[in-house]
């Protein structure tokens, strides 16, 4: 029952975070970029403070190890991540397809930092050409030109690769602090502590709050992105990767296109394509390469077979 508790939170998780991408390229025709990141978690920050009070008997963190995986969060998986990705986005030679590509490099990187932080998280070289194939079929999904990825907006591009680093390397030092802090507390605070952050980093670059827009739309992007992509979201995230793993939980960033790609044939009318279909094959078999084993014990169990059999 838990492996099915978790294959819905992550596909939940996919969906939120896949759509947010949409609210992010809305509101930033309204807002600052990173003044736009830290509103975003001022309100989320306080929703899930509100949270962490009733939910925890902890609400504020205890101890070094507790202040640091908050710390940890605040830095890498809140204020650099979303900054660097809010002002790569912003860039008008940015499209979002690429910046989704982009950010897709995030289990690659994970897996890397597990390498040489996580001595117990290993890939075979069966994994890794899963990952690199669930990559190929972002790549089919979004439909890109590899001379147009290059060309123009390097900068952003590197701008998001960045905060895609971050929030690898933050998935995995938290893994490694691994404190008994509760996931509201942590998040809460990880979360007003990287507003924080990012609102001294928007003064210093001369972003004022005169130059918002705050048009209907423009508060309903951030309703969303606060609320559900932010305050939701990363607590279903920071559930899953004590369940999974800092590997596992960054697959959502293959699987995040699938449901950004679903929601505008839904919402706009946008019909997919030969190449929607090729994305979804080539994710699907990536998955099937890196989650072999856990598949072949599940069939074994369903069939009546030796579910511990496993390469």
């Amino acid at each position: 029952m838990n492996r099915y508790r978790s294959l819905g939170l992550f596909l939940a998780l996919a969906a939120i975070w896949g759509s947010a991408f949409m609210a992010i390229k809305a509101g930033l025709a309204f807002f600052p970029p990173v003044l736009f990141a830290a509103v975003r978690y001022d309100i989320a920050g306080v929703v899930m403070l509100a949270y962490a009070v009733y939910a925890t008997d902890t609400p504020v963190p205890r101890g070094r190890d507790q202040w640091a995986e908050v710390l940890v969060g605040a830095v890498l998986l809140i204020a650099a991540y979303h900054a660097l990705l809010f002002v790569g986005e912003a860039d008008d030679a940015v499209t979002s397809a690429a910046a989704a590509v982009v950010v897709s490099l995030s289990p690659v990187l994970t897996t890397g930092f597990a390498r040489a932080l996580l001595p117990s998280e290993r890939l075979t070289v069966v994994g890794v050409v899963g990952l690199l194939l669930g990559l190929v079929g972002v790549a089919v999904l979004s439909d890109l030109d590899p001379a147009n990825l290059l060309a123009g907006g390097t900068i952003p591009k590197l701008l998001i690769l960045g905060a895609a680093a971050s929030f690898a390397l933050g998935s995995v030092i938290t893994r490694r602090i691994d404190s008994d802090v509760p996931i509201e507390t942590m998040e809460a605070w990880a979360m007003l502590l990287g507003a924080l952050l990012m609102h001294a980093a928007s003064a210093g670059l001369g972003e004022s709050v005169a130059s918002v827009d705050l048009t209907l739309d423009a508060v309903l992007a951030l309703a969303y992105l606060s609320l559900a992509a932010s305050a939701l979201g990363f607590l279903i995230y920071f559930d899953l990767l004590d369940r999974l793993g800092p590997i596992e939980i960054n697959l959502v960033s293959y699987v995040a296109p699938v449901f950004a790609a679903l929601s505008a044939w839904l919402f706009l009318q946008e019909v997919p394509d030969a190449a929607t279909a090729g994305g979804f094959v080539l994710i699907f078999a990536g998955f099937v390469l890196l989650k072999r084993d856990a598949i072949r014990r599940e069939v074994g169990k369903l069939t009546g077979g030796d579910p511990a059999r496993a390469d």
